[in-house]
């Protein structure tokens, strides 16, 4: 089945800067570029890094013990995947909002999760369900 691929576009302090995080750390190809733009391959879906002064906010509700920033944004990678991620960002040394972990362990929804910052202070979440099938689960 084709999907729909999202567009997002966000503010960034620095493109050098996303370049390095989306394009050399997460693997993300770059795409199309201005002066004060550049388009990123995040797994298929196109974001857009925007040259900005205006930060991302700082809101957090509580999921499953912990503070999860209300604006935020990611991709669902398989299991495997997500572990290759999640152990490329601890040996590059990132610090986590929320370290990797299993969230709703033996419960609908079980997944394997990870919250971070890009350069910009863009918050992001990477995650895996143990069944992908789960992922709208109640």
């Amino acid at each position: 089945m084709t999907r729909p691929r999202f567009h997002l576009a966000f503010p960034v302090r620095d493109l050098s800067g996303a370049r390095a995080f989306y394009g050399d750390l997460l693997g993300c190809p770059e795409g199309r570029s201005a002066d004060d733009w550049v388009d990123f391959d995040f797994h298929g879906h196109q974001i857009v890094a925007h040259l900005s002064e205006e930060g991302p906010g700082a809101a957090t509700n509580h999921v499953d013990g912990e503070a999860v920033p209300v604006r935020h944004f990611g991709v669902i990678l398989e299991p495997d995947a997500w572990r290759a991620l999640a152990n490329r960002l601890v040996a590059a040394g990132t610090q986590f909002l929320i370290a990797p972990r299993t969230r709703f362990e033996g419960l609908p929804g079980e997944q394997s999760t990870m919250f971070f910052l890009d350069p910009s202070g863009n918050a992001l979440e990477f995650k895996a369900f143990a069944d992908d099938a789960q992922v709208f689960a109640k």
